[in-house]
């Protein structure tokens, strides 16, 4: 069954095949034009909010500080082109479509996935990869806009490390006087402050999540505060551990991980510190002391670089910073999973440091 949808210059677009949908909105294929999608959005709590939302963004679309954004190919945002509505009067608009130069970024976390959809990627794709996602979210927040419901769902990544953005009808921005808040939340993906919480986020609400999304890119796709409560209490949920500070890496002891997860010293030290001060007491009870998107990017560039990794001799796919000097994911096939390369050991390469 095909949607007829129009835009405010009146043009005419077909809609047909449902490619995704969300909380809102549903995505669909645009008939005869295969570069593009269109998401409408018929549970929208505000149509007539969430139809200025959309008359903005496609006007900064084309303003200079947006512009800048949207450069470079693959675009890294699914902008909103042009406003759309059904006879039903439904709202949505017209976007690239991700799916053309990138894979749903919740298949770099999960190692099966990875190895069918990436099988050349590596340690230190993850890092190139964490680090474009730093970038992209230290130029939008240069720009004036806070994601506000950053997670794996609306992110996309490709096998050069290279990231992109969908749902940006969701951003928090403002535009001359009027603001468009975000209210969405995800559990796992929430920060301290924004948990059965109404505050509305901010850079460093970004931050937060930010700093989670890397963990999981870096250590095989673990999230930060998985892991049974060590004290014996029932484990309840991600967002019950980020409220109680259950994190191995700021406190050891205070969850039980399986003896397949990655090692927490497969870290290097600066972004071991990064981490702990997001993390630890601090960064969650004060959001400001966190370190920034753009703090991030420079750590994760600094130990992407070549010299800064080296690859185990027994599996070329095993690359690993030079800080450590054996390797992590050899210790963890030891114990029954993989998270890089192939499920058995590749004898005959010898150590050579390389990007």
């Amino acid at each position: 069954m095909v949607i007829r949808t129009w835009s405010t210059s009146g043009r005419e677009w077909v809609l047909d095949e449902v490619v995704g949908s969300g909380s809102e909105g549903v995505v669909y294929t645009v008939e005869h034009r295969p570069g593009l999608v269109a998401k409408l959005a018929p549970l929208a709590a505000e149509p007539d909010v969430y139809r200025l939302r959309l008359e903005s963004l496609v006007r900064q679309g084309r303003e200079p500080r947006t512009v800048k954004l949207l450069r470079g190919t693959p675009s890294r945002l699914a902008w909103p082109l042009e406003t759309l509505v059904t006879s039903g009067g439904v709202i949505g608009y017209l976007m690239r479509d991700m799916r053309r130069a990138y894979l749903p970024f919740e298949r770099l976390l999960l190692p099966t996935a990875r190895r069918e959809s990436l099988p050349e990627m590596t340690w230190g794709t993850a890092l190139r990869t964490a680090a474009s996602l730093a970038i992209l979210l230290a130029d939008l927040h240069s720009e004036g806009y806070v994601v506000g419901d950053l997670k794996p769902d609306n992110l996309w990544a490709n096998a050069e490390g290279r990231t992109g953005l969908a749902d940006i009808d969701s951003l928090q921005f403002t535009d001359g006087r009027r603001a468009y808040p975000c209210r969405m939340r995800s559990p796992g993906y929430t920060a301290p402050e924004g948990i059965d919480s109404d505050v509305l986020p901010d850079r460093s609400s970004d931050d937060f999540v930010l700093a989670v999304l890397v963990h999981q890119l870096l250590m095989g796709g673990l999230h930060p505060f998985h892991g049974r409560p060590a004290d014996g209490r029932p484990y309840f949920s991600l967002d019950d551990n980020v409220r109680n500070g259950r994190c191995r890496l700021t406190d050891p002891a205070s969850v039980v991980l399986p003896k397949t997860a990655p090692a927490a010293d497969l870290l290097p030290r600066g972004l071991r510190n990064l981490f702990a001060q997001v993390f630890g007491r601090s960064g969650r009870a004060d959001p400001a002391s966190r370190p920034d998107a753009a703090a991030w990017a420079r750590a994760l560039q600094t130990e992407a670089r070549p010299g800064r990794l080296t690859v185990c001799a027994r599996d070329e796919r095993h690359v690993h910073t030079v800080e450590r000097p054996w390797c992590p994911w050899c210790d963890q096939q030891e114990h029954g999973a993989t998270t890089w390369g192939a499920t058995g050991i590749r004898p005959g390469h010898s150590e050579v440091s390389r990007p």
